[in-house]
């Protein structure tokens, strides 16, 4: 795993052989018994596939996937409400571009664009508000998905239109929490994970202050991991130490980015605009509390509010196990369908499609072929 060059040096001392070697070590001289650990991200599951970190690691020590990422939790009534919405001929429907590819009950946003849809890729909310003040004539729609990482761009570019007085500007409300996620594995009763990497970019935003009780509820020992090699190995390092040794703590191995209190500006500004609400996730079901709808003083940007779906009638994949797959029940490839009738080109779920979906790293990274 040589370090790649034109990194900027903070960063590739991360990637450093010798450096990932002292870590191993670390871990293979700690572990004792067989232990059982969850990364919640899409994009730690990526990184660990990518520099092969799961097959460095003791066979006592078990990476299970979690949700991996908002795209592959995306419930498919709202990605199906959202599909509705874009055909509408008003209608400019806009989104992240790997949104696009996310199989509906009939279709995705590539074929609402190919049939006549004005379907439209941006890079920030922001942008969808531009659009809206360059086409006062059509309704402007954003799919605003994401944990709460993307939770504060996505209030700004609420209070942004309401300051430009824009009626033609709304949200598809999406966003998804991480601390409920993990109370609903944790407290299933199949649950087999004894301890978790949480995700580094979301405890930026939101700091890791809500960890240590769920923490302590379910005796499950934390690491707040980044996803450089380096990273996460101290992460699963921290974690494993504090399993052999029966300590239950949430520990940061990300201090370069994270703090116990995180950004409290972001998270004023996402207090702000929206307020938990329950919420479904594709593959899980219902989980309370677990994501972000807009507060009653902002609801005319509620893209729900404004268009009359509820008649749509939603059918999942009958052999696609994407919903054992984001729960950590089942690896990616024990699915029938695995790299065969579901692949990047042709997916049958969000997993697949995702560029941080386990199904994808598995399939990208062949693991399980």
């Amino acid at each position: 795993m040589p370090v790649e060059s034109g990194l900027p040096e903070f960063l590739s001392g991360y990637r450093d052989v010798e450096r990932v070697k002292r870590v191993i070590d670390l871990i293979q001289q700690r572990t004792r018994q067989p232990w059982t650990l969850m990364e919640i991200c899409g994009g730690q599951t990526h990184a660990i596939m990518q520099y092969g970190l799961d097959q460095l690691l003791p066979d006592e020590i078990e990476l299970v996937h979690g949700p991996g990422c908002p795209v592959c939790v995306t419930s498919l009534a709202l990605i199906d409400q959202g599909l509705w919405i874009a055909q509408q001929p008003d209608v400019i429907f806009t989104s992240f571009g790997d949104m696009l590819r996310v199989p509906g009950s009939n279709g995705d946003l590539f074929s609402v664009r190919a049939a006549g849809g004005q379907v439209r890729v941006v890079y920030s909310p922001m942008d969808a508000v531009k659009i809206a003040v360059a086409n006062p004539d059509k309704r402007v729609v954003f799919f605003a998905i994401g944990f709460e990482t993307t939770a504060p761009a996505n209030a700004m570019a609420v209070i942004q239109a309401e300051k430009l007085g824009l009626k033609n500007f709304s949200i598809l409300p999406a966003n998804v929490l991480v601390p409920p996620a993990m109370h609903a594995i944790l407290s299933s009763p199949g649950n087999r994970i004894q301890g978790f990497l949480a995700a580094g970019h979301v405890c930026a935003v939101m700091g890791y202050w809500e960890y240590p009780p769920i923490a302590e509820r379910y005796q499950v020992p934390m690491a707040v991991t980044g996803f450089e090699p380096v990273d996460l190995l101290s992460g699963i390092y921290q974690t494993i130490d504090m399993l052999e040794s029966g300590r239950v703590a949430v520990e940061n191995a990300y201090p370069r980015a994270v703090t116990f209190e995180g950004n409290q500006a972001a998270q004023k500004l996402i207090f702000q605009v929206f307020e938990p609400v329950d919420r479904n996730w594709r593959g899980i079901g219902t989980i309370p509390n677990s994501g972000y709808g807009l507060r009653k003083a902002y609801q005319a940007f509620d893209a729900a509010l404004h268009f009359d779906t509820g008649n749509i009638q939603t059918a999942e994949s009958s052999i696609c196990i994407a919903g054992q797959v984001l729960q950590g029940t089942k690896k990616p490839f024990e699915c029938p369908a695995f790299g065969t009738l579901c692949t990047p080109q042709n997916p049958l779920g969000a997993p697949m499609v995702s560029s941080e979906g386990a199904c994808a790293a598995y399939y990208l990274y062949k693991r399980g072929s």
